[in-house]
C-alpha cells in the first residue's frame, strides 16, 4: 500500500501527472499479453485488494485491506471468503486512523500470514491455518504500518516491512517478539506522513525491500548467521512503488507502480521499462505475483476509485540468468 485515498485530491494529482511524465515508455514488443480481469471487487464494500500469494493450482489468496478479510480466487474468477480479521473498536493506525489488512505470505502447508494494522495491541503478524480462524502470533508496535510480509520457509522466519518505522521486522514463524533485523535511512519515508519501505521478498539469500517515497528497490544480504546486511539500493526511478515480486531465479523484478496504474519489469542493471498499463485494465496496482506463464495483478483502486480488481496476463519468456 502506497499514498492512501485520504490523501487523494491536488497533491495526488501532481504526484501522478509527475509519474506520468517520468515513467520509462510501454515496451515496443509487449513482454505481457492477454491482460484480463478475471476478478472485479466490490470498492464500496471495502473490498480493495492489496497483496497476494498464489495456491500450487494457479488460484489466488488476495488481502481486501478495508474489509479486513482475506479472498481466495480461482483463475476462472470465483471468489471465496478465507478468513475476517477481528475488528477494532477504535482503531488509530499511522496515517490510515483505521483497520487495515495488508501482505500476505503462504507456506508449503496452506497456512496463511497476514499484517494486520489498527494502532492498538491487534498489530502485528497474523496466521490463518487451513480452515481455520486468524490468530496472533506476534505483536508488532502500534505506531508503525506493518505492509509487506514475506516468508523464508528454510530459515523459519517472517519478514515485515513497516512503512512508518523504516524498519524490517524479523519475527519467527511459530511466533513470538519481533527483532527489528534492518534498520536504515534508506527504508525510512522521505518526509513525514509518508510511506518508507513498502513490499518485500526474499530472493537469492537477501531480503528485498521496495521503498515508495525514494522509488527504490533495496537489497539486504541475509549473513550466513541470519543477521542483516548493508542495505544497498538495486534499482531507483521507480515513483510509488508497491509491492513486487521475482518471475524467475534471477534478478528481474515485476513492480507495481500504484499512482500511475503501470507495471514495470526492472533490469537486474536497474533499468526499467512498463509492461502493463491503466489501458489493459490495472487500477491502482499493489502487488505483483507470477505462477509460470501467468501473472497476477491486484487493483485496489485506491485514487481511480473504480474497478478494483484481479488482472491476469500472460508471461511471454522466463528470466533465468
Amino acid at each position: 500500500m502506497s499514498r492512501l485515498p485520504r490523501l487523494a485530491g491536488v497533491t495526488t494529482a501532481a504526484i501522478a501527472l509527475g509519474v506520468l511524465a517520468s515513467a520509462a515508455p510501454v515496451s515496443d514488443e509487449r513482454l505481457l499479453t492477454e491482460p484480463r480481469v478475471v476478478a472485479p471487487f466490490d470498492l464500496a464494500a471495502g473490498q480493495t485488494p492489496e497483496n497476494i500469494a498464489l495456491e500450487p493450482d494457479g488460484s489466488a489468496d488476495v488481502t481486501l485491506a478495508f474489509s479486513r478479510q482475506v479472498a481466495h480466487i480461482t483463475q476462472d474468477g470465483r471468489k471465496q471468503i478465507l478468513a475476517t480479521l477481528p475488528p477494532e473498536a477504535h482503531p488509530d493506525t499511522p496515517l490510515l486512523e483505521r483497520t487495515v489488512v495488508l501482505g500476505i505470505a503462504r507456506a508449503h502447508d496452506g497456512t496463511l500470514y497476514v499484517d494486520y494494522a489498527t494502532g492498538t495491541d491487534k498489530t502485528g503478524v497474523w496466521r490463518i491455518s487451513p480452515g481455520g480462524t486468524p490468530r496472533q502470533i506476534a505483536r508488532l508496535p502500534e505506531g508503525g504500518l506493518p505492509n509487506g510480509l514475506a516468508l523464508d520457509e528454510r530459515r523459519g522466519v517472517l519478514y515485515a516491512a513497516d512503512s512508518v518505522l523504516g524498519t524490517v521486522w524479523r519475527i519467527p514463524r511459530t511466533g513470538g517478539v519481533p527483532t527489528a533485523w534492518a534498520r536504515a535511512t534508506a527504508l525510512e519515508p522521505a518526509a513525514a506522513g509518508g510511506f518508507g519501505a513498502n513490499g518485500v521478498k526474499v530472493h537469492r539469500d537477501a531480503v528485498w525491500v521496495s521503498n515508495s517515497d525514494r522509488g527504490t528497490l533495496l537489497r539486504i544480504p541475509v549473513r550466513p548467521d541470519g543477521s542483516a546486511g548493508t542495505v544497498e539500493t538495486s534499482a531507483s526511478g521507480l515513483e510509488a512503488i508497491d509491492d513486487f515480486t521475482f518471475p524467475g531465479p534471477a534478478n528481474t523484478v515485476f513492480a507495481a507502480l500504484i499512482t500511475s496504474s503501470r507495471i514495470t519489469q526492472v533490469r537486474p542493471d536497474g533499468t526499467h521499462t512498463i509492461v502493463l498499463t491503466g489501458q489493459d485494465g490495472l487500477s491502482n496496482p499493489t502487488s505483483v505475483a507470477v505462477r509460470g506463464r501467468t501473472v497476477y495483478v491486484p487493483s485496489a483502486a485506491y485514487f481511480t476509485t473504480k474497478d478494483p480488481n484481479l488482472l491476469l496476463a500472460h508471461l511471454r519468456r522466463h528470466f533465468s540468468r
